[in-house]
């Protein structure tokens, strides 16, 4: 009995393929273990991160005789304004640009106010009859409703 058991065990051994996408049993990652035990080591920064932190970072300038504490990012951009303000025909285009997107991207931002469709009004109208529901039943008693 054992040794059909073992015969057919390494029958379905040769049989396994190995090639594209099924690598060798030997060779394969081991289960919980990671394929790269190290990795990257905690704490260590990507090129993002340190961007946003130095653009945050507090500088004091001198503006109409005052000092004033303002941000990195806040002073690049009140330089790039200034030289657009001076004639700068570069830094005007891309003054213009940047405020476009800005405009659409505000624009983008708020919701939008579109007529519902017949099926979602529906729902909303439902949706709005059972908080009344709730409210008014709440009103008289202390007790929960049973929402179902």
């Amino acid at each position: 009995m054992q040794d059909s058991a073992d015969r057919s065990q390494s029958e379905a051994d040769s049989t396994k393929r190995i090639g594209y996408r099924n690598p060798p049993e030997a060779t394969r990652f081991k289960k919980g273990r990671s394929g790269n035990p190290n990795g990257r080591r905690k704490g260590s920064l990507n090129v993002a991160t340190v961007f946003a932190r130095t653009l945050r970072e507090k500088v004091v300038v001198n503006e109409n005789g005052q000092r004033k504490t303002i941000t990195k990012f806040e002073a690049a951009i009140k330089q790039f304004v200034n030289r657009a303000a001076s004639g700068d025909l570069r830094a005007l285009q891309l003054l213009v640009n940047l405020s476009r997107e800005a405009e659409t991207r505000e624009g983008q931002s708020q919701p939008n106010r579109l007529a519902l469709s017949e099926s979602d009004q529906k729902v909303m109208e439902g949706i709005l009859k059972r908080l009344q529901a709730v409210k008014n039943h709440q009103g008289g008693q202390n007790e929960k409703p049973n929402c179902k």
